[in-house]
């Protein structure tokens, strides 16, 4: 529409003189509109892999309009995850997030694997994460990884965990040999008082969402966009 506007109030004297020039602007508008970069940039595409603590977490929303406001451009936050699971499973979800073609990857993997009666040992655990992190440089290099440690467990989900500390340190090992991030969530979780904790993750495993929203968005934004982002 615009272009046929502009045609019709160029002087019809010079309307030959415009034809090409105006040709060539209005088919790289066109082009622009179709692929989406007329009037906004692409959004942030972030994965986030992991467990129940990913797919109830319920925190992905937040960081979606927090980094969105500090980067002053769109932000996409997809999930990979499945409450229950292992990083056993993990390895067979690997082709779904690259599909996904993600800029950012958050990955939560140690959870399941700590409990007893998974029977994810220990080396086990950091050989699949290492198989994994290993599989998405090489698959999307482009891609930052960040390795997360999650919140605090405790009660009976915390009894059938008694590894959980040993399951974290060998994610996070496997992440820095790589030289990749890994965010610890935990202090943060653990500046609450412990009646503020047990009401904030009731089930002694899963936080509600509204109170992740507020302790593990925040932290992301930071290391995602900088310091200033997420205060």
């Amino acid at each position: 529409m615009m272009c046929l506007l502009l045609w019709r109030t160029a002087p019809t004297a010079r309307r030959p003189a415009y034809g090409l020039v105006l040709f060539l602007a209005c088919l790289v508008m066109f082009s622009a509109v179709k692929n989406g970069h007329a009037d906004s940039p692409q959004p942030l595409k972030i994965v986030a892999f992991g467990t129940s603590l990913t797919a109830r977490g319920g925190w992905q929303p937040a960081l979606e309009t927090g980094l969105s406001v500090c980067l002053q451009r769109p932000v996409k936050v997809e999930s990979v995850a499945k409450s229950g699971e292992t990083s056993l499973w993990a390895l067979t979800q690997v082709d779904r997030v690259v599909a996904a073609q993600p800029d950012i990857i958050l990955i939560e993997l140690y959870a399941n694997d700590a409990t007893l009666h998974r029977f994810v040992s220990l080396a086990q655990s950091r050989k699949n994460i290492g198989e994994i992190l290993d599989q998405l440089r090489q698959r999307l290099p482009q891609a930052r990884i960040i390795v997360m440690a999650m919140n605090p467990f405790s009660g009976l989900r915390g009894l059938i965990r008694p590894f959980a500390d040993s399951y974290v340190s060998a994610h996070q090992t496997e992440a820095e040999i790589r030289g990749l991030e890994f965010v610890d969530h935990r202090p943060n979780w653990e500046r609450l008082t412990p009646d503020d904790l047990a009401r904030a993750i009731p089930d002694g495993v899963h936080p509600l969402p509204d109170v992740a929203s507020k302790i593990i968005a925040p932290e992301l934004a930071k290391r995602i966009a900088g310091n200033n982002c997420g205060e």
